[in-house]
């Protein structure tokens, strides 16, 4: 039986979920190297922010290990490239939490603005000190958003609402998009130039650590307060506290730090002047919930045999991505698998044609799907998280290509190999009910509903032919269900593929390919039909 394992608290609605498909083992608070010991019996792992994934752990999983689920948005806990290397999925919950994260951010702001923490205190003392507390209002100021994903422009929107003027930073926001939210669409130097508060909502990558630094900070405005809820090391704590202390910028307001849970930051003791939690953006009842049942939704799904919708290491996998060409998917297996077996010789180019109406769309996970069934046809451990990462370091080209002319199918999908012993080019299509079938091999058009077991002849057209190759396969006791042929004219060079019902032994395509006038036999078993 499949097994899943839980290492961080978790509501138990999603363990509830996991259980629909596998044991599940709930540990939260297991030690890195108990986790290191027992990893391996595991087809799953779900972690929230406090399990580490490093490439130990990773290591230590068996080829048994298909995914890892992080509950929540950022995935920094999670070795990505040991994941990818060992080819196991890594899935987080993009959505579950953008209410919560939003709202924690204006929280901060707010209570940066009106000095609420510090009156609260003392309140508590039973004192009265109005005066110390003035604070300042949020109309009219100017917001700086560094992220314009699904939390940064929540975030806006609700400042926008408050009579904020926003700016907006994203290198991978159109134009049009930050116009549609009536945000005004700048660059950093922009942001720090003119903004009287900034939040970042960026991942933690090696492009955005220490984003606000000692230099940039001298960039902004006089008297900005800083925001981070993302993820600590965006902004660099030393630096910002410095500023702080030289009065050059007015406030901080953190939730995430360098180090967690915080020992000794140097936030920690600047005061009235910064606002402090321990990484409480996603901490919401509703948010717990939905995070958890998103995550254990996605494991649940692959365990099944299904897709996740949030592959942060497998992006052209993505549910909403496979949903327009999901028909496709078997069939790129197929002309995958099929030319995988063909070919003879080292791979050195795999070329991707999608041809008429599904040119017009993403064809990113038919190419995973293609590149993926032609190296298991020789390499074991091959998925669709590893696939392409396998090409890459093989020396295998991968060029993908549309075109949307309509040749004698309305959709088609051409795949060619290039070996260092010749090439070989199969195309195919969808008929009626979505059946996928083979339509060309090399220069020979064909009509071939794929099965099983197949027997694949490059021959002369000649009579005869086809009665020696079915003799040879009654005398094997192999019973043929269908036959196809392609050909360019009488008694000329032509192809079949015969339909099988039975696996084919080596010594009867040897006695196939040792007919007269057959070029070439080739046995073609799609496991990806059955299993």
């Amino acid at each position: 039986m499949l097994k899943v394992l839980v290492t961080d608290k978790l509501n138990t609605a999603g363990l509830d979920i996991l259980k629909q498909v596998a044991e599940v083992d709930y540990k939260p608070g297991i030690s890195a190297d108990d986790l290191k010991k027992i990893i391996k019996d595991y087809n799953a792992l779900l972690i929230r922010s406090q399990t580490r994934v490093t490439k130990d752990v990773i290591e230590s999983c068996s080829n048994n290990m298909k995914i890892i689920g992080r509950a929540g948005v950022g995935v920094d806990n999670i070795d990505l490239d040991a994941a990818t290397q060992k080819g196991i999925i890594v899935v987080n919950s993009p959505e579950g939490n953008t209410t919560a994260a939003s709202e924690h951010t204006i929280a901060m702001m707010m209570s940066l603005a009106r000095l609420i923490p510090p009156a609260d205190v003392s309140m508590k003392k039973k004192e009265w000190k109005r005066a110390d507390f003035l604070g300042f209002e949020l109309f009219g100021k100017t917001l700086g958003i560094v992220g314009l994903g699904k939390i940064g422009a929540r975030v806006g929107k609700i400042a926008q609402a408050m009579g904020m003027k926003v700016l907006a930073y994203d290198p991978f926001v159109s134009q049009e998009f930050a116009t549609q939210l009536r945000f005004e669409l700048v660059t950093l130097d922009e942001i720090w130039k003119r903004a009287d508060m900034i939040t970042v909502h960026v991942p933690k990558t090696s492009e955005t650590v220490n984003l606000l630094n000692k230099d940039t900070l001298k960039k902004c405005k006089p008297g900005v307060r800083v925001i981070n809820c993302a993820r600590g090391g965006i902004i660099d704590e030393a630096a910002l506290a410095e500023a702080i202390k030289s009065g050059h910028v007015a406030g901080a307001a953190f939730d995430v730090f360098d180090e967690e849970p915080v020992k000794d930051s140097p936030l920690l003791y600047l005061g009235d002047k910064v606002v402090l939690t321990p990484h409480l953006g996603a901490s919401t009842e509703e948010a717990q919930l939905n995070v958890a049942l998103d995550v254990a939704e996605q494991i649940r799904d692959v365990l099944s045999g299904g897709f996740a919708r949030s592959a942060v290491n497998l992006p052209a996998m993505k549910a909403e991505t496979i949903a327009e060409v999901k028909p496709f998917m078997t069939l790129a297996g197929i002309l995958g698998t099929v030319a995988g077996q063909l070919i003879d010789g080292k791979i050195q180019e795999i070329q991707i044609e999608a041809k008429g109406e599904l040119a017009k769309k993403n064809t990113d996970p038919l190419t995973v799907a293609v590149i993926k069934s032609i190296l298991s046809s020789s390499i074991e451990g091959v998925n669709f998280v590893n696939a392409p990462i396998i090409a890459k370091a093989r020396g295998i080209k991968i060029i993908e290509s549309k075109s949307f002319d309509t040749g004698d199918y309305v959709e088609e999908l051409k795949v060619t190999l290039k070996t260092d012993k010749g090439d070989k080019a199969l195309s195919g299509t969808l008929l009626a009910q979505a059946i996928p079938a083979i339509v060309q091999i090399d220069n020979y058009s064909i009509n071939a509903t794929p099965a099983e077991h197949m027997l694949l002849t490059h021959h002369q057209d000649k009579p005869g032919m086809i009665a020696q190759v079915s003799t040879i396969l009654w005398q094997g006791n192999i019973n043929i269900s269908s036959m196809h042929v392609g050909r360019k004219g009488p008694r000329e060079m032509s192809v079949m593929i015969l339909n099988l019902d039975d696996p084919l032994p080596a010594e009867l395509v040897q006695k196939v390919s040792k007919v007269e006038g057959i070029l070439e036999a080739k046995y073609v078993r799609l496991l990806s039909l059955v299993d």
